[in-house]
């Protein structure tokens, strides 16, 4: 059995498909809960496979993101220009969530639209100056409320292509 038939075939591989669709930024979990779903997971095994690949990033951007973004400027100097733009991003997003702290945070994370999520949104808390043991919270409420929309979304949009509802 290849890898890719194992990611198609098996309940397993499914999960974990969904998983890695969404750690990818701008798809995150708007994107990987739905795609779950299409490789035939039910909804009780797509959720919180979903939910689960959208945080696994997040720790990690809350806490090395900046130093990470300082270490592209010093040893990859070609890429100052998207080191500018995501920072630039970063502070423009923050300004959305700086005014409701951490209530704003989780309202940002969990609109489920381009722009918004768990990626954007722990870059945003990163830049904030916001504490991981703070931040984290925020961003997980976030995650599980856009994944409820998602889901509901999803079922929606599966019942009315379905022509049942």
């Amino acid at each position: 059995m290849d890898i890719f038939q194992f990611l198609t075939d098996t309940t397993g591989g499914k999960c974990l498909f969904t998983m890695l669709v969404s750690m990818v930024p701008i798809i995150e979990l708007r994107g990987g809960l739905p795609f779950g779903v299409a490789l035939g997971l039910p909804y009780y095994l797509a959720f919180p496979a979903a939910v689960l690949g959208n945080l696994i990033p997040a720790p990690f951007i809350i806490v090395y993101i900046r130093r990470i973004f300082a270490l592209m400027r010093r040893y990859m100097p070609r890429l100052n220009g998207l080191v500018d733009k995501l920072e630039k991003k970063a502070h423009l997003k923050g300004q959305k969530v700086q005014k409701y702290q951490y209530l704003g945070l989780w309202i940002f994370v969990a609109i489920p639209l381009p722009g918004t999520g768990a990626w954007t949104g722990s870059l945003a808390a990163a830049f904030l100056g916001m504490r991981l043991r703070k931040a984290l919270p925020a961003v997980v409420m976030g995650v599980l409320t856009a994944g409820c929309i998602m889901l509901a979304l999803t079922h929606v949009g599966i019942n009315l292509f379905s022509g049942t509802m």
